[in-house]
């Protein structure tokens, strides 16, 4: 069933800090507000019991991540190229919608620039704006800036799996549950196991920079001497060379070499391949 939720933006909450685990819905939450004023500002009903919107010059959405490989953008790049977009051109009157801002680089410089950019709507640009995150270290803005709020999207542990219920509720998130939702793509328990001992160590030592060495399987120590270690790979080459082949095998490298692949069509390269398998089988 679809969950309704409300919005409510004034001059004391001018930015929502939204945080909650993936797929609870805070993309979502943000493109509701979106989507409800175009509507409104075209003349349309709109989805809600009651609203009283402002009218906005500009959205600015920052949603998603992808790269721009014509352009030679890396993906977080691209995130700062949109996010500049919005910040620079934004006024008083503006909605900007940012998802996830930081996360397509290293840990400390992607929450330190999140960190900045709400730091800097809040003094310079006033829209209204909309910051979703995983990085909870971020929710203690509410306490130093006076138009930021928390507010989280509710997600409960049951039986150790995780529940979305999709509503918003004031207040920041306690838990990210990254691991539930890895558990419910189905992937391999042994991997979940590893994933949720690494976690415990990060929260045991939360300052560490270093992640947990994996554990490796013991191995003998062989000592390989420069000289060895050049004659062993001319002995291998001179081995292979050596390995007889069939006729059989002789007549597909011969057709392999007379094949002209910038000649042929997909379809030609597939009928080829498909007839050199079965000379092998054969």
């Amino acid at each position: 069933e679809y969950v309704a939720n409300d919005v409510m933006m004034d001059r004391d909450r001018e930015i929502l800090l939204i945080t909650g685990p993936n797929m609870s819905g805070k993309s979502t939450y943000m493109r509701q507000l979106a989507l409800i004023s175009i509507l409104g500002q075209i003349g349309c009903f709109v989805p809600a019991e009651s609203a009283v919107l402002p009218v906005f010059d500009q959205i600015f959405t920052r949603i998603g991540a992808a790269d721009d490989l014509a352009a030679g953008q890396s993906t977080f790049m691209v995130e700062m190229l949109e996010a500049n977009y919005a910040i620079t051109r934004a006024t008083q009157d503006s909605l900007i919608l940012l998802d996830e801002i930081g996360r397509g680089t290293s840990t400390y410089d992607g929450m330190a620039l999140a960190q900045s950019i709400i730091e800097y709507v809040h003094s310079e640009v006033r829209a209204k704006t909309l910051f979703s995150t995983h990085y909870h270290e971020l929710t203690t803005l509410e306490e130093d800036l006076d138009r930021v709020k928390n507010v989280h999207v509710k997600a409960v542990e049951e039986k150790g799996r995780v529940v979305f219920l999709h509503r918003v509720h004031d207040g920041s998130a306690d838990k990210s549950y990254g691991i539930h939702v890895a558990q419910l793509a189905n992937l391999p328990i042994a991997l979940i196991q590893r994933a949720e001992a690494i976690l415990a160590e990060f929260e045991a030592e939360p300052d560490a920079l270093k992640a947990p060495k994996a554990p490796v399987e013991k191995k003998e120590t062989v000592e390989v001497k420069e000289d060895d270690a050049q004659l062993a790979f001319f002995d291998q080459a001179e081995e292979k060379k050596k390995t007889a082949r069939s006729s059989g095998e002789k007549a597909i490298l011969d057709r392999l070499k007379s094949v002209d692949i910038m000649e042929m069509t997909p379809m030609d390269a597939i009928n080829t391949l498909y007839e050199l398998k079965k000379q092998l089988k054969s």
